[in-house]
Parts: structure tokens; C-alpha cells; sequence
């Protein structure tokens, strides 16, 4: 008996001190463990960032290789339909008129939409801005190539032009004071040093160059010194106004019979860039805005520039054909035909208030209504069909790996 308690006490006393042996080491089994976990969830933690920070930078790379300045067409539209309701709010309405009753509607819309519409495209406009500065410091070689380029270099005048329109349109800023006059020699030297790139180009390179490298978005130089030639009138600037003036015009009549006589530089354009045609009769469109600002009134000669992209407006949409290929499928493209159609608008606004008949307020009314339907419907199908701006197989881009360079 004796010996069999004495072998019980000493089980439990083994007992006892293996459950005290094991009470003491399991704080530091737990601290171990808990290291451990603290250092997978921090590998963890970190290995998710690095994967989201590749990821972020991916995504940026795509973006800024796929961007070009034929984006800068969203911003260009949207700053002509700011200039366009400025137009068209900022003169007072008669009340014995019965032909301005919609200048009334607009007056009386000015205090919400229109600085909404200038404000938004002010913010595309510096997001687009943004980007190609990005592109420009990280994919120097594709802007050179874009800028070398005889498609992709006309549209670095989108940018100035789209600046120009905004300042144009600004309400905050008066024509005559200081920000307006520094904002516009900003905008306005590069648009004289791109002429000087391309213009020099055409009489310097020798026979037949300009034929080669002529294709409707060549019109994008000529836009840009009208609308310099606008701004500075706006400013008193009538010598500025008339030498950016004379520089563009002239150009356009040469590029506008190179145009007309559809040589080999027509057919390097491909389907997808067709809505561009529209430029044909923006030109004119803008040069009898840009006229009517040097000279005060929307004399004879503003009149026939603007019988002249009313014709070429009207011979477009009569071939119907011409863009169906192009349409099959959303492209930013797409927006070429929405700043042509809204400076002819303004245009008819002018012409309107300078005749008063009828048929011109019918006109205006027609051209009105066409502008606020293509700008409307081009942003919401950009925001439905938004995963299809950045596509693989960008008309611009595939340009620019297809054909040669132009030193």
C-alpha cells in the first residue's frame, strides 16, 4: 500500500511540474508565433503594394505608349461649344425682335450651363495636357516620332488651339488685361513655331513634297493662326491679328488646291481618320470669324468665306458614304466632326445678326441644333464606349510605324 502511494504522489507530482514546465514555455512558443505571423503579414502587406505599385505603373505605360495629340480633339470640341455659348449669351436680347427669342432661352441659361461647360472643359483639357506632358518626359522618342510625322504633327496644333478657344470663351477674363495678354503669347509662339516647321518644309524639300504630305488634317495649322488672329483682335491687337491671319490664309489657298486635286498624299490616310474631312470647311468657317473680329462687322468678306464652308459643309454630308466605314465601330476619331460643325454654327450666328431674315435664322436655328446634338451624343458615347479610347490599332499611332519619317 505504502509503496503503491508513494508511487501515485510521485505521478502527480511528475504531473505537476510537466503542466508547470508547460505553462512557462508557452508565452514564449506564443511570442514566436505571433512574430511570425506579424512578419508573414508584413511580407504580405508589402508584396500587395509592390503588386499594386507594377500594376499602377503598367497601366500608366499603356497609357501614356497609346496617348497621342489626336486626343486633344475631345478638348478642341468642347472648347468651341464653350466659345459658341459665350457667343450666344453674351449680347443682350431685344424684346421686340420676335427672331431672338432663342437668344432669350440662352441669356437666360448662361448663369448655369455655361460656366459648367467652360469648367468642364477646362478639366479635360488639363488632364489631356497632363498626359502628353507625362508622354513627353517618359516616351520622348514616340512624341519625336509623332512630331516628325505628316499626320501626327498637325495635331500638335490641338492643344494651343484648344488653350486659345478657352481664353477666348474665359469668364473671368477680360480681353484687355495683363493674364490675357501673357496667356496669349503663350499659346500663340507655338503655334508660329510649328508653321515655321511645316511651312518652311513645304518650299524647302524640294518637288512635289507638299503633295506627298498634304492630307486634311494639314488644315490643323490654318486653324491654329485664325483662331491667334481671333484672340488677338479680341485684345485690340489688329496688326497681330492680320499678320496670323494672312499667314494661315495664304497657306490655306495652297493647301487648299493641293487638296482638291486628290494626289497620292490623300490616299495615306486610312478609313478611320476619314471624319477629319470635316476640316475642309472649318477652315473657312473660322477665317470669317477670325475677319470679322480684325475688321468689327461680318463684312463681304466674312460673308464668303462663310458661303464657302457652308458649300463644302454641305457637299460633305450629301455622301454619306464617304464616313460609313468609319463608323462601324466608336473611335476618338469620332470627334473630328464636332468642332467643324460648331464653328460653322458660329459663323451662322453671325451671319444671322448681320442679315436678320428669315432664312438665315433658319439656318442659324439648323446649325445650332446640329452642334449641341453631335457634342452631346459624342460624350455619351465616349463615356458608354470608355474602355474603347485607348485601342491597340489607333489610326495615328499605326501611321506612325507604317510610313517613313519625314526629317
Amino acid at each position: 500500500m505504502a509503496s503503491s502511494q508513494q508511487q501515485g504522489s510521485r505521478c502527480e507530482i511528475e504531473l505537476v511540474i510537466d503542466r508547470t514546465t508547460t505553462s512557462h514555455q508557452n508565452p514564449r512558443i506564443n511570442n514566436h508565433n505571433n512574430n511570425n505571423n506579424k512578419n508573414h503579414e508584413h511580407y504580405s502587406t508589402t508584396k500587395m503594394t509592390l503588386i499594386a505599385k507594377n500594376s499602377i505603373l503598367m497601366s500608366l505605360n499603356s497609357l501614356l505608349t497609346k496617348f497621342h495629340a489626336g486626343y486633344f480633339r475631345i478638348s478642341l470640341s468642347l472648347g468651341g461649344q464653350a466659345l459658341l455659348w459665350k457667343t450666344l449669351t453674351s449680347a443682350a436680347p431685344t424684346t421686340h425682335d420676335k427672331n431672338n427669342a432663342i437668344q432669350r432661352v440662352f441669356h437666360a441659361l448662361n448663369p448655369t450651363v455655361f460656366p459648367i461647360l467652360w469648367s468642364l472643359a477646362l478639366f479635360i483639357l488639363i488632364l489631356l495636357s497632363l498626359l502628353y506632358i507625362l508622354r513627353c518626359l517618359f516616351f520622348f522618342k514616340m512624341v519625336k516620332a509623332e512630331f516628325l510625322h505628316h499626320v501626327g504633327v498637325n495635331y500638335l496644333f490641338a492643344p494651343w488651339i484648344s488653350w486659345l478657344l478657352l481664353l477666348e470663351s474665359s469668364p473671368f477674363m477680360a480681353p484687355k488685361t495683363a493674364p490675357y495678354l501673357v496667356l496669349w503669347w503663350l499659346f500663340a509662339v507655338p503655334v508660329v513655331m510649328l508653321d515655321v516647321k511645316i511651312y518652311g518644309q513645304w518650299f524647302t524639300k524640294g518637288k512635289r513634297f507638299l503633295s506627298t504630305v498634304a492630307n486634311p488634317t494639314s488644315q490643323m495649322s490654318v486653324i491654329g493662326n485664325l483662331v491667334g488672329a481671333q484672340a488677338a483682335a479680341h485684345m485690340g491687337w489688329k496688326e497681330s491679328a492680320v499678320c496670323l491671319f494672312s499667314l494661315g490664309m495664304v497657306h490655306y489657298l495652297v493647301l487648299f488646291v493641293t487638296l482638291y486635286q486628290r494626289l497620292s498624299g490623300g490616299d495615306r490616310l486610312p478609313v478611320l481618320l476619314r471624319p477629319v474631312f470635316f476640316l475642309f470647311f472649318a477652315a473657312p468657317g473660322v477665317a470669317s470669324l477670325a475677319w470679322e473680329s480684325i475688321v468689327g462687322s461680318f463684312d463681304t468678306a466674312s460673308k464668303m468665306l462663310f458661303f464657302l464652308s457652308l458649300f463644302l459643309f454641305t457637299s460633305l454630308i450629301c455622301r454619306p458614304t464617304l464616313f460609313r466605314r468609319s463608323m462601324r465601330r466608336f473611335n476618338v476619331a469620332w470627334w473630328a466632326y464636332s468642332f467643324p460643325v460648331t464653328m460653322l454654327a458660329l459663323a451662322s450666328t453671325d451671319y444671322a445678326q448681320e442679315v436678320k431674315g428669315t432664312i438665315s435664322h433658319i439656318l442659324m436655328f439648323f446649325l445650332l441644333a446640329l452642334s449641341f446634338l453631335i457634342c452631346l451624343s459624342l460624350t455619351l458615347f465616349t463615356f458608354i464606349n470608355s474602355k474603347m479610347l485607348l485601342p491597340d490599332n489607333d489610326p495615328i499611332a499605326s501611321l506612325v510605324v507604317q510610313f517613313p519619317i519625314a526629317d
